[in-house]
């Protein structure tokens, strides 16, 4: 929903609930009760859940996640001008969706434990960014899933049919070889080094 509709929603709610502490004689009609419901209940659930909506939808963006200081370097690293380099060949190939790196490649795949923990965990991350502290090199929950790799690659003719890929397929799929292991894509963020490396810059 736009963001000036919700705007206007909420004025209108605000508008209801004036009127009634100001007025609350209004309440004695049928007519004074339902507005009351409708400004009181009805209008700030609708507000808020899709206020949330968009925060949430909002929350999957690159910027977003780049827009805490802890995490400028990682953003920095997506534009390392080396093929190596395994989230950089993503982002500058569009790979995954640029407006979505970060998302795309962090989040579990699965049915109950992608989104709503994504969103649980990422609740942690703005307590540590404003009421916290945020740790120092940052750690993943967990060792890096190929599930995560899978989602997008499985299924396509040159990851199937590539001679490596295709010897040691079978542990790749049982996640028994990570894909990030090292001798194969092992260079990824790589935030310690960034000083050392050349940027790309992207053509307006």
């Amino acid at each position: 929903m736009p963001t000036a509709l919700v705007f206007a929603v909420l004025v209108i709610t605000v508008v209801i609930a004036g009127l009634i502490v100001f007025r609350p004689g209004i309440t004695v009609a049928r007519e004074g009760k339902i507005l009351a419901f409708m400004g009181l209940f009805i209008l700030p659930v609708f507000t808020g859940v899709v206020g949330l909506d968009n925060h949430v939808e909002r929350s999957k963006e690159t910027s977003f996640c780049l827009s805490c200081h802890v995490m400028e370097p990682y953003g920095k690293s997506l534009h390392v001008d080396d093929p190596a380099y395994l989230p950089a060949s993503h982002f500058q190939n569009h790979r995954v969706p640029p407006n979505q790196a970060c998302y795309t490649c962090h989040t579990d795949y699965t049915m109950y434990t992608g989104g709503i923990k994504a969103k649980i965990r990422g609740l942690h991350h703005i307590y540590a960014q404003y009421l916290g502290t945020a740790e120092h090199p940052i750690q993943l929950y967990k060792p890096f899933n190929n599930r995560e790799c899978l989602h997008c690659h499985l299924g396509a003719r040159s990851f199937e049919e590539g001679t490596t890929h295709s010897a040691i397929m079978s542990d790749i799929k049982s996640n028994q070889l990570s894909c990030v292991t090292s001798g194969c894509h092992d260079t990824v963020h790589n935030v310690a080094h960034l000083n050392q490396t050349k940027m790309w810059s992207a053509k307006p």
